[in-house]
């Protein structure tokens, strides 16, 4: 594989608090009522207007429900709160950079500031080949972000694979034509990575994989 592209949160981030408490704040602010915490996680992945019309309906405010959660999450990383890494994610990422002749890159639902201030907080900045956003391409499951991804870097869809937590990943790489990874320690279970061509449990059984 030459072509090596992770999501994200719940992939490689453990962002589950900062997500929630951010979405909380933003909803509560609009008088709409709060949904479950499961809700909330079940639409990582998806752009901000998608994960909102998900929860709400496509008549819901979404421009000022994504408005105010982009402000939320500046208050919180304003107030110190980080989204730390999961266990083994930065010795695999690491070692794969460490491989000649690979490229890592990011696909998130995440804006382009907010993968910013990741890339800043963890010294990501000479790591990954090719970023993208929710601000570069259609929301996943779309197959954009990925294919963009592989114009840029000349790759074809058997030199790459996607690794992410949720269906939107794995359906963003069937779209694609790429194989996809599902790791089980994310913010969807196992049964709805059903597209994904393995599932791991551990960073460990990942990089097996890869190394």
């Amino acid at each position: 594989m030459r072509l090596i592209i992770f999501d994200v949160d719940g992939t490689l981030v453990d962002s589950q608090q900062m997500i929630v408490a951010a979405q909380t704040r933003a909803i509560s602010k609009l008088g709409l009522p709060v949904p479950s915490r499961t809700t909330m996680l079940g639409v990582v992945g998806l752009s901000l207007h998608e994960a909102f019309a998900s929860i709400f309906g496509e008549d819901a405010p979404l421009d000022a429900l994504a408005h105010e959660y982009k402000a939320e999450w500046r208050v919180l990383v304003d107030e110190g709160h980080v989204s730390p890494l999961y266990d083994g994610a930065q010795d695999l990422l690491d070692v794969l950079a460490a491989k000649p002749d690979h490229f890592l890159g990011i696909a998130t639902g995440k804006s382009r500031r907010g993968i910013a201030d990741l890339l800043a907080q963890h010294q990501w900045h000479n790591l990954f080949a090719t970023v993208q956003t929710a601000d570069d391409a259609p929301s996943k499951p779309a197959p954009d972000m990925i294919l963009q991804a592989m114009a840029e870097l000349d790759c074809a869809p058997q030199d790459c694979v996607m690794i992410g937590d949720t269906k939107f990943d794995m359906d963003m790489a069937r779209h694609a034509g790429v194989r996809g990874i599902g790791v089980s320690w994310g913010f969807h279970s196992r049964a709805e990575l059903a597209q994904a061509d393995v599932i791991v449990d551990d960073f460990a059984a990942l990089s097996r994989l890869l190394v």
